[in-house]
């Protein structure tokens, strides 16, 4: 039996024609007024398709539309949101203001989730809110992107727990014709195609689009005839299946990503790779450059890498992805091939130096040799990548690793909630809608009376625990629990208590458990009948990660019987929604990562700006963010061997800090009932945490430091026929082919006891083979010496070029202020030198005397 489909579309009047337009632009999701029409329209429907405005409107009966068309209110209120709409599309933002020469720019945003509502569930944790606020604040700022991602027909899974407290996973089906996505089409009205090759076979996907704003984001799907069952089942789960079902997704994200934006007619002249998943996309590109513009393997190399940007996420080693070569060679045998390298080339680049051929491939280790640009997300972050990568630039010092760091923010109007949202807007002005950019307008949060901002922190907690208490409530009933037990939960929680939440993926290293390492001290904490305390957990396992499940469990029981059941409560699947409730009600926002496996975190910077407070380890993005007047820390950045012994150690900090100075300080009133010294702690967090740890700050950031150098780079390279690109491959040939015959021959010997304001010189002189003194750099790297007589923090110096003398060798002289008295040290190295050079290129080549 053959079906043809056909799509039956909601009929809205004229006059509410325009709701359409708001729902299928994910604008809506972070304006307030475009949320509130579809909560009119009808409220319980709001809900029950998990406040998904498209899925909405095909579920209001068609009598409420005409009785809403009647209603010269609520089209006024659909008219002014539809225009604030337009008004938004259409205004001048930052990007524009700021960098109006480079109007040609163009990103391309690659990464395999995207949170951006709880309507669209393509994501599953903290990787995909990262992307999705990173499209709403491009779009704030009007910086040209486009974004790729993949489709998935189940998406992430819903967690349920049995009675037992074991999770279960459950994978809805999406129905896209009820989302807020478009089936792209070509001229003929037909979905646009592209197809990747995987082995033996082609895959094909069509490709759909979302609007965030001005950025558009393409989402690619193989769930279609075209494809047999091993083709459309590759876009069925966001990190489903085995090892080789992940190869194929990787694979057409990566290669089919690219195609996808080249079908869509786009040229984007930097590609950002959000995680390795995509990376695959730096060598179809290289492939693309060599067959449709005729340049040579190390030309397109050049291009390609001079116009990458790799942000790594992790720091844990199994979050960065390796595939067996068998598996890659089943795949990608004869597409390497296209490339006119040998097999054994292609491995290199993706493993560690010095690796077997049956070692494995790093996708992390791909993207950093290929990519011009890499940072961490977070300043600790990036400490800990250069240690972890360093196996492929041995000869690189440590600071000089070329893995920078641009710390996580978040789209703050998306994670704020509505009531602050207002107050903010009526102190701070319409500049904090209007012109985000603009970070000085937190200095007025301190304008705000401290009576309003805490009576609109409480309204927010209250709402907490009454969501709170209906989720318990349905989750207790789903468990198959006594009455009496889903009647308590009606008393779980109080709305005058001092919240704690807790809540992220459940991940061994972020120790959910810590809290309950003592169950007497957490008993007595929870007690205390002038003092009430509560906590609010949430988060899911990896389906695979059995420990992270016992876990759960383990919390489960604890929090089973009095005092804890109804002063700690767990709730089931954790997500975009349940996320907002609590960030934007609890009072303090507890993190308790093994330090330094954190690469940034989100959640609590999502708290700082609703006005609750962080307490957490010193890690990720907390480790730069922590001030004793902003919030609290648990120990001092120790790192410990032995981890027993550190959650003892750190449990106990924990508690100390709780039960001597955030309850203390929290229920500390005034004669009027006002926490004023914790209310000043909000607002001291707010203005500070606020302003800097948002995705505005960070899209900046991107901006100055990746896209624009990338950008520039790219069309330098391509101009006159790609003239300087193929004159920069030339001289990248001339200096690999060279290098091993360039030394250091001759280090002059120095006075070895000088005084503060003498001057240290030094001469240097060098074989460069074929090479001129332009073609290199000589410099030396002077500092004081530790007890390990290792230079710390030390300063580079260039060289003078004095001069060539007999056989090839070439002269170079030093003169070095001594500024500071102290045992100092000094080591000299060469690299290549080229006016084009992006300054990560010479670490593959620096050799020391």
């Amino acid at each position: 039996m053959k079906i043809e489909p056909f799509y039956v579309a909601p009929v809205l009047p004229d006059e509410l024609k325009s709701l359409k337009e708001i729902a299928m632009n994910l604008w809506f999701s972070w304006n307030w007024d475009a949320v509130r029409l579809f909560i009119m329209i009808d409220a319980d429907i709001w809900e029950e398709v998990y406040q998904n405005p498209v899925a909405m409107l095909g579920r209001v009966p068609q009598a409420r539309f005409k009785e809403l068309a009647q209603d010269d209110g609520f089209v006024a209120n659909v008219e002014r949101v539809h225009m604030n709409l337009k008004n938004y599309l259409a205004s001048s933002k930052w990007f524009e203001r700021h960098h109006p020469e480079s109007k040609d720019l163009m990103v391309a945003y690659f990464s395999c989730e995207y949170g951006l509502d709880e309507g669209l569930p393509v994501y599953s944790g903290g990787l995909g809110i990262l992307s999705g606020d990173h499209l709403k604040s491009a779009s704030d700022l009007g910086i040209p992107l486009a974004a790729v991602g993949l489709l998935y027909r189940q998406g992430y899974f819903r967690q349920r727990l049995n009675a037992d407290g074991w999770q279960l996973e459950e994978y809805p089906e999406n129905d896209w014709y009820k989302m807020p996505v478009t089936l792209v089409t070509n001229e003929k009205k037909e979905p646009l195609v592209i197809a990747v090759e995987m082995g033996e076979k082609n895959v094909f996907a069509q490709i759909w689009r979302v609007e965030v704003g001005n950025v558009n984001l393409y989402l690619l799907d193989t769930n279609f005839a075209a494809n047999d069952a091993w083709g459309r089942e590759i876009t069925t789960q966001l990190y489903g299946g085995d090892r080789d079902m992940r190869i194929r997704q990787e694979l057409l994200l990566g290669i089919g990503g690219y195609r996808a934006l080249k079908a869509l007619g786009l040229k984007p002249t930097v590609f950002h790779i959000n995680e390795g998943h995509s990376a695959f996309q730096l060598l179809e590109r290289i492939r693309d450059y060599m067959e449709s513009n005729g340049l040579t393997l190390a030309e397109a190399r050049e291009i390609v890498w001079s116009s990458s940007v790799f942000t790594t996420h992790t720091p844990v080693p199994a979050g960065n992805e390796r595939f067996d070569p068998q598996l890659l060679k089943k795949y990608l045998g004869k597409w390497i091939g296209r490339l006119g390298i040998t097999w054994e080339d292609f491995l290199r680049i993706g493993q560690e130096p010095n690796a077997k051929t049956e070692d494995p491939y790093v996708m992390t280790i791909l993207a950093l040799r290929r990519s011009a640009f890499s940072n961490g997300v977070s300043k600790l972050h990036g400490e800990v990548s250069r240690k972890m990568w360093r196996c492929i630039w041995p000869n690189v010092p440590h600071g000089e690793i070329p893995i920078s760091h641009i710390t996580n923010g978040i789209h703050t109007r998306t994670w704020i909630s509505h009531d602050l949202n207002d107050l903010f807007e009526s102190y701070l002005g319409p500049r904090f809608v209007q012109r985000p950019w603009e970070f000085s307008v937190w200095d007025r949060i301190d304008r705000i009376p401290d009576i309003e901002l805490w009576r609109t922190h409480q309204r927010r907690r209250e709402r907490l625990v009454f969501f709170a208490r209906n989720r318990l409530k349905k989750q207790l009933v789903r468990r198959g629990l006594h009455s009496a037990e889903i009647a308590a939960a009606e008393e779980a929680l109080s709305p005058h208590a001092l919240t704690i939440g807790f809540a992220r993926r459940f991940a061994t290293y972020k120790r959910a458990h810590l809290l309950f390492s003592d169950m007497e001290r957490l008993k007595r904490l929870l007690t205390v009948e002038d003092q009430p305390v509560q906590f609010i957990f949430a988060g899911k396992a990896h389906p695979q990660d059995t420990p992270a499940k016992e876990i759960i469990k383990s919390i489960v029981h604890a929090i089973q019987e009095e005092p804890f059941r109804s002063r700690i409560v767990f709730l089931e699947d954790y997500d975009i929604n349940v996320a907002r409730y609590l960030v934007q009600g609890v009072d303090v926002w507890l993190n308790t990562p093994q330090r330094p496996l954190e690469a940034s975190g989100t959640s609590g910077m999502k708290v700082a700006p609703n006005g609750g407070l962080n307490v957490s380890i010193l890690d990720g993005w907390w480790d730069e963010g922590f001030d004793p007047e902003v919030g609290w820390a648990i120990g001092n950045r120790e790192e410990f061997r032995d981890p027993a012994q550190q959650d003892k150690v750190e449990c106990h900090s924990l508690f100390h800090c709780f039960e001597n100075e955030i309850i203390p300080l929290f229920f500390k009133r005034d004669n009027t009932g006002l926490p004023r010294d914790w209310i000043a702690k909000m607002k001291k967090s707010i203005k500070i945490l606020g302003r800097h740890f948002n995705t505005h700050r960070m899209l900046q950031e991107y901006a100055e430091q990746f896209y624009l150098p990338g950008h520039r780079a790219l069309i330098s390279m391509k101009a006159n026929d790609f003239a300087r690109g193929k004159d920069m491959a030339s001289w990248v040939g001339k200096i690999s082919s060279t290098w091993k015959d360039v030394a250091i021959t001759h280090v002059g010997a120095v006075d070895s006891d000088l005084e503060v304001d003498d001057e240290l010189t030094l001469s240097v002189s060098a074989r460069l083979a074929s090479l001129s003194p332009d073609d290199v750099a000589v410099e030396l790297l002077c500092g004081l010496l530790d007890s390990k007589g290792e230079i710390q923090n030390g300063t580079i110096y260039k060289s003078h070029y004095t001069g060539e003398s007999k056989d090839g060798i070439y002269n170079f002289r030093f003169e070095i202020p001594c500024k500071e008295s102290g045992r100092h040290g000094y080591a000299i190295r060469i690299r290549p030198n080229h006016p084009d050079i992006i300054p990560s290129f010479a670490c593959e080549f620096m050799r020391w005397a």
